[in-house]
């Protein structure tokens, strides 16, 4: 029997959850068993279990749907555990270093307790001095174990149920479980301090809770909020049940009621029945209000004497105060610089227009990426929507015949940003672009993440640097209503790297879909468009951006690797796009096709892929192609720009790190042998999920059709697809 049970449910969390795990396997005690709770096998949370897994035969995976909520996941890890002490742990919270050894130390201390009540760090997610709310209750307690009596202020609501550890027997033989719905800590930890009949406490912090950016599930919007009167009911009538007496009954009382008093004043958690929860809160606190029980001063107090008395209205009339001074001291004007262009400004007094959609892609730089390819497909499924595509001035001959456009910076631009009901962006709109009541936007983004992204690059001091503000940046991300993710991997990174309280839409990127459409005759017009000689192979290099350089320099000295590399061999140069100035670079054997439009013809015309950390090669994953992986300088790179996951531990082909290694294994074959086909099929089951093909459709019929999600077209699985075929000739030659 291990010493403690590690239950972490993982629902919502996936982004965050390899950390979590992490933070216990790292532990200096490992007399444990970590219990995962993970929604149905495939999920992104369930795959970062199962690696844990594999790595590590301590844990121990379990599944609840989410429908059981937290309370569900709680409860199904509860009765798989087999340790002595059940420890929670939330999927984006971590274990301090030394939290278990600390915690054996104490119970061997202690002896036997129901309930051992420790510290946790409430760390801001992005600035400032992390916190320690329980210290000052735990402060107060006696030094060795005790019974509850004597510390009545330990009343088991105010405290997270992933801040104490709970002897697995006493739970079992009191039959405690998780109450379901919303505030399910208030339920559990009550009842079970009700219960308990020796407790004690560490005051040190095990456990370090990462604020979330967009705060706490509780704290949002909605109908959720009247559960908090069932939990502080359940609680209070348990409590009348044990007859507890005045010295305890009085501080749960007040613990629960100051929980119910701050959502009734805070009118946005309650969107209707505020009424309701009143008048139902009101009969509670008189119904079980301790005999003798004095209200505390001050504005609490006055609050307590209104709901005692049912008063809502001079309840609501105080709240309404409060307001309306926050009001006065909100409408204070501040400079507002570019934002308060006359024009815009003026455009956003008028409604909406419904049927309006605005597209921008890489800031303006042309018909581009998954923005093109979503509104493409806009056209032939929603006609009725009118789509204006975004572009800088000197780009409008990127835009096709028949696509209308509007310049960035032009009076136009300003009218179609204001008034668009949809905006689709695989980058950012303009920092004084206005998010509206009503209007979608649509961040699709512009490819797999393997270097860091968002608010993960704040570590690396160049790359941070060249970033700017990452308080902006979180501004921008605010607007997103909603994500396109390619694949599992993706949604997590984007979970942490953008944190908000968007969407993810798990549809692949309708870029993509062309791997899936485009057929033989395809290929070779794309090959002859872009000169590839018949009967060559044409090997794709696309090397990724340098954060640490200035300027393009291609790494390799291309006309020598197609001399050693074999005499059929071609190379298609594709620089990264923040290099595309319209002009090639070389001749010859090698082809410069960095200024063409679609880099997705370009994929199509390759025979093999060859780069370096660029994600290009995810897309072109997609196609079942030969990749070679050539790190020259990995170490520098990961050390400066960051990486989201080691690229050398899964590649997607053979990695070489000299032009002579490069061009060996073209010379012999080797680039395209089984155990590379092996490489690429592991790769792709990783990062291919949900490209399928079906990926515009799916975003159009959701984001602008309003279908739901049930309704779309399912992801066809991996080895049901047809990719786009290669060459002919080099297919022969294969």
């Amino acid at each position: 029997m291990p010493r403690f049970s590690i239950i972490v449910p993982s629902h919502g969390v996936a982004g965050r959850l390899g950390q979590a795990l992490d933070s216990v396997l790292a532990q200096s005690f490992g007399d444990f068993e970590l219990i995962p709770v993970c929604e149905v096998p495939g999920s992104a949370a369930a795959d970062v279990a199962a690696r844990h897994a594999e790595r590590d035969s301590r844990v121990a995976p379990v599944h609840a749907p989410p429908s059981a909520g937290l309370a569900g996941a709680r409860n199904a890890g509860t009765r798989a555990a087999t340790g002595t002490y059940l420890l929670f742990l939330d999927g984006d919270d971590v274990l301090v270093p030394g939290a278990l050894a600390a915690l054996d130390a104490r119970l061997t201390e202690t002896g036997p307790v129901d309930v051992l009540h420790f510290e946790h760090e409430r760390a801001p997610w992005w600035e400032g001095e992390p916190s320690n709310p329980a210290a000052p209750l735990l402060a107060k307690a006696p030094d060795g174990a005790f019974p509850p009596g004597r510390a009545p202020h330990l009343t088991g609501v105010g405290l997270p149920a992933w801040s104490a550890a709970w002897r697995r027997a006493f739970v079992t033989e009191r039959g405690l479980a998780f109450p379901a719905g919303h505030f399910t800590d208030i339920g559990w930890g009550g009842q079970a301090m009700l219960a308990a009949e020796r407790v004690a406490v560490l005051r040190a912090v095990v456990v370090r809770h990462l604020v979330r950016r967009q705060g706490s599930r509780l704290s949002l919007p909605g109908e959720h909020h009247a559960e908090l009167l069932d939990q502080v009911e359940l609680v209070l009538e348990r409590a009348a049940e044990r007859g507890l007496p005045d010295g305890r009954s009085a501080p749960l009382f007040e613990q629960l009621f100051t929980a119910v008093l701050k959502t009734a004043a805070r009118p946005r958690r309650l969107p209707s029945g505020r009424r309701a929860f009143f008048r139902r809160a009101s009969t509670l606190y008189r119904r079980h209000r301790p005999a003798g029980y004095r209200p505390p001063r001050g504005s609490l107090g006055v609050q307590h004497r209104l709901l005692a008395s049912g008063s809502y209205g001079a309840f609501a009339a105080l709240r309404g105060a409060r307001r309306a001074v926050a009001r006065t001291v909100a409408a204070v004007p501040r400079p507002r610089g570019l934002r308060t262009r006359l024009l815009y400004r003026m455009h956003l007094c008028r409604p909406l227009d419904p049927n309006l959609a605005v597209y921008c892609a890489y800031w303006g730089r042309g018909y581009a990426c998954n923005p093109a390819a979503i509104h493409a497909k806009a056209r032939e499924l929603a006609p009725h929507v009118r789509s204006v595509f975004l572009v800088e001035a000197g780009r409008e001959h990127t835009v096709p015949d028949g696509v209308e456009y509007a310049v960035i910076g032009s009076r136009r631009y300003w009218k179609v940003l204001a008034r668009a009901t949809y905006l689709v962006n695989n980058a950012n709109f303009a920092e004084g672009v206005v998010k509206r009541p009503g209007s979608v936007h649509l961040q699709t983004q512009h490819g797999t993440p393997l270097k860091t992204m968002g608010v993960d690059q704040s570590t690396y001091p160049v790359v941070a640097a060249a970033t700017g503000s990452f308080t902006k940046l979180l501004g921008r991300v605010d607007r997103w209503d909603y994500n396109l993710s390619s694949n599992p991997h993706s949604t997590r990174v984007w979970e942490r790297a953008f944190p908000g309280s968007y969407e993810h839409l798990e549809y692949g990127y309708p870029r993509n879909d062309v791997y899936c459409a485009a057929g033989e005759d395809d290929v070779a017009r794309i090959r002859a468009e872009l000169g590839v000689p018949e009967g060559a192979r044409a090997v794709l290099y696309a090397p990724t951006h340098r954060d640490h350089r200035t300027g393009f320099e291609p790494g390799l000295d291309l006309e020598a690797f197609c001399e050693a590399a074999g005499e059929d061999v071609v190379v298609l140069l594709r620089a990264h796009y923040f290099y595309d100035r319209g002009t090639a670079r070389a001749g010859g054997r090698v082809i410069d096709v960095t200024a063409h439009r679609s880099p997705e013809d370009v994929c199509l015309a390759a025979d093999a892929l060859v780069t370096d950390y660029s994600s290009i090669m995810f897309d072109y994953a997609l196609l079942d192609r030969p990749i070679v992986v050539y790190a020259d300088d990995w170490d520098v790179y990961r050390e400066v720009r960051g990486v989201c996951f080691d690229l050398m531990e899964g590649p997607p082909g053979p990695v070489v790190r000299t032009p002579e290694e490069l061009a060996r294994v073209f010379r012999d074959g080797s680039y395209a042998d089984a155990e590379s086909a092996a490489l690429r099929a592991r790769f792709r089951e990783r990062f291919c999920a949900f490209d399928d093909g079906r990926a515009a459709e799916r975003v159009v019929r959701r984001v602008l059709l309003g279908e739901p999600p049930e309704a779309l077209p399912p992801v066809i699985p991996l080895a049901e697809r047809v990719p786009a075929p290669a060459a002919a000739a080099t297919l022969v030659r294969s």
